[in-house]
């Protein structure tokens, strides 16, 4: 298994070294150079797999030479051995009757669906740098990083305290939840640096991605990634599209529809690579809040920055993005299939092109084929913050009362704009819960308290959440520039 770079300058490239590298050197997102291929008696085999060796299965076909299965296997125990439940993602009824599912991701160490790959993918980096300084070598990575919200929190609780990883998370001054914000900064293991930068979170993802494209930086310091821009963590998370599918089987459901909030596309983008896979998916739903260049690039076929506008800060903060990077991946797709006629040399120049395109003219458009595609693919809708509130008041409200965090409530809304034409395909809906209600205090009691409704917020509160607001913090700050975070890193990195 070998990979190469969207923007077709590096190939040939293994698994390990995509992994600790993040971002290619021509600044492209590294992909497989061919999909592997499932066993022909998958639905049979792996029915009844608990989700550990579900993952295991999954991710052995794409880590080539580098890891054994046994090696999948114990990385993979050890990472999801952190979670509250053994199932690690539950599937759980919405409405039964109407056939809409939950798949709550939100069961690891910093309730968000980003524990699934953060935790394996900290596990992963200090296995690969303890197998390279096994033979006398002093290798380390510097762990670069930008955050909405729950990214960081799920990075530094996956590479606290990990050998030979220093990691620094930027995150947007005022534009994260005091509860996601907290998690970062109460967290003081010395390898952990928090970076707060006035601006938003393109702001600090255009500083990261400026970092790696600094070649001598990025040497001089080992730069590694841990958004979504690292395989790794798109990997991780196609395990649990299949383990939902065997969850709904098992409930006697049809064909899934996938519901998904999405903000930086890496999670459902995972949800296509699953069905590329050979995953039954009946659609695939992006469901984005007023930050909406996904639902407005399917319905028109530009890929067009809101820029005059700017980013909305909406109830549902880890979704407000002006550009979506992971989008990249699944562009290389179309460019290479309906604009460069199956080479894949021609695809990375046409990805090279749209991607100045975007950053000079703010804009590029994909040709009707090419959009017919996606739209084969995908299915999208919008919903705006009052929705959002509605939406969550709504669910607190039934019998059985189920309490939805913002994120989800925009999945929610969306699934339910789309219910005829989903129940015209025979599907069940499984709308991906991407958080755990507590992290957005403010929202969840906003929209419960202000619909007439009460909530006791500290009958939800998870226990690691009690008292957390009044812990010790440490939280550099730091300009909105490349330079200034660059002289922040050399400052501040460990020169052990």
């Amino acid at each position: 298994m070998k990979y190469r770079s969207t923007r077709g300058q590096v190939t040939g490239q293994s698994f390990e070294s995509v992994v600790l590298e993040g971002l290619a050197a021509d600044g492209g997102l590294y992909i497989p150079e061919h999909l592997p291929s499932l066993p022909t008696d998958w639905q049979t085999q792996w029915a009844e797999l608990s989700f550990a060796e579900l993952a295991t299965e999954l991710i052995t076909l794409f880590v080539g030479d580098d890891l054994s299965r046994d090696q999948v296997s114990t990385l993979v125990s050890k990472s999801y051995s952190t979670f509250s439940t053994p199932e690690v993602t539950p599937l759980v009824d919405l409405d039964r009757e109407k056939k809409v599912h939950i798949l709550e991701l939100f069961h690891g160490p910093t309730f968000a669906f980003k524990d699934v790959a953060l935790q394996f993918l900290g596990n992963l980096f200090e296995f690969f740098l303890e197998r390279r300084n096994s033979s006398g070598g002093a290798h380390k990575i510097t762990v670069v990083g930008a955050t909405s919200g729950d990214t960081g929190s799920a990075a530094i609780y996956g590479l606290r305290g990990k050998k030979n990883v220093e990691v620094f998370i930027l995150h947007p001054e005022g534009r994260v939840s005091p509860i996601q914000e907290a998690q970062m900064t109460t967290v003081l293991d010395a390898n952990v640096h928090n970076v707060c930068v006035p601006g938003t979170f393109d702001d600090c993802q255009d500083i990261v991605k400026q970092l790696f494209g600094r070649a001598e930086f990025k040497r001089e310091h080992s730069l590694g990634a841990i958004n979504s821009i690292n395989w790794a963590r798109i990997l991780a998370q196609i395990t649990y599209y299949f383990y939902s599918f065997f969850a709904l089987k098992r409930k006697g459901g049809g064909v899934p529809v996938f519901v998904v909030p999405s903000g930086n596309f890496g999670d459902v983008l995972a949800g296509y690579y699953a069905g590329e896979l050979g995953l039954p998916v009946g659609k695939l739903v992006i469901a984005t809040n007023a930050n909406d260049i996904l639902d407005r690039f399917l319905k028109t076929g530009r890929y067009e920055k809101n820029e005059e506008e700017g980013v909305w800060a909406t109830p549902s903060p880890a979704m407000d993005i002006l550009v979506s990077s992971n989008f990249e991946r699944f562009l290389w797709y179309l460019a290479r299939d309906y604009e460069a006629g199956g080479d894949v040399e021609r695809a990375g120049k046409v990805i090279g092109a749209w991607m100045d395109e975007l950053k000079t003219r703010g804009s590029f458009a994909v040709s009707p084929g090419a959009l017919a595609k996606a739209r084969q693919v995908f299915w999208s809708g919008r919903c705006g913050d009052q929705e959002t509130y509605a939406t969550i008041a709504k669910y607190y409200a039934r019998d059985p009362s189920y309490l939805l965090d913002p994120h989800t409530a925009v999945g929610v809304y969306v699934a339910e704009t789309l219910r005829s034409d989903i129940e015209e395909m025979g599907a069940d809906t499984v709308c991906l819960s991407t958080a755990h209600p507590a992290k957005f205090s403010e929202a969840v009691l906003k929209a419960v308290n202000e619909n007439g409704h009460h909530l006791d917020f500290a009958s939800i509160l998870p226990p690691p959440f009690v008292g957390l607001l009044e812990k010790p913090k440490r939280c550099l700050t730091c300009d909105n520039s490349a330079d200034a975070v660059a002289r922040l890193i050399v400052d501040n990195v460990s020169k052990d």
